[in-house]
């Protein structure tokens, strides 16, 4: 098995409604994403996946949310985005876009500092 792996950064604000500190004020995050793609095979030249695609794929979907309110997009008017919403969100919408074949994402983390993490998955 090959694991497949990028990491992209965004820059974002946001702010957690219903939170009993800070972080209900509108707060930033520089945000480091990383992408964890798994496959059993290679193609003829001996590549599981090529790192352009995955990159291209995840910067599509990351340039919605770089230097946005993520607490003003659709996806996250019901839900707060936390660190574990946002890598729940960023997971599925990945996969439908690299599940096919023998490519799945295995999984999503998302750092909100150099200290502080998330990692999503499904089993």
């Amino acid at each position: 098995m090959f694991e497949i792996e990028i990491d992209r950064t965004f820059s974002a604000a946001h702010q957690l409604r219903g939170y009993n500190g800070d972080c209900c004020k509108l707060h930033g995050h520089n945000y480091k994403v990383t992408v964890v793609v798994r496959s059993p095979e290679q193609d003829e030249i001996g590549i599981a996946l090529d790192f352009k695609k995955l990159k291209s794929e995840l910067d599509s979907l990351l340039a919605v949310y770089d230097h946005s309110n993520l607490s003003e997009l659709p996806e996250f008017r019901e839900i707060n985005p936390t660190s574990e919403n946002l890598a729940k969100t960023i997971y599925r919408k990945i996969s439908e876009k690299m599940n096919g074949g023998a490519i799945r994402v295995h999984r999503v983390r998302i750092g909100e500092s150099d200290h502080s993490a998330v990692t999503y998955f499904e089993e």
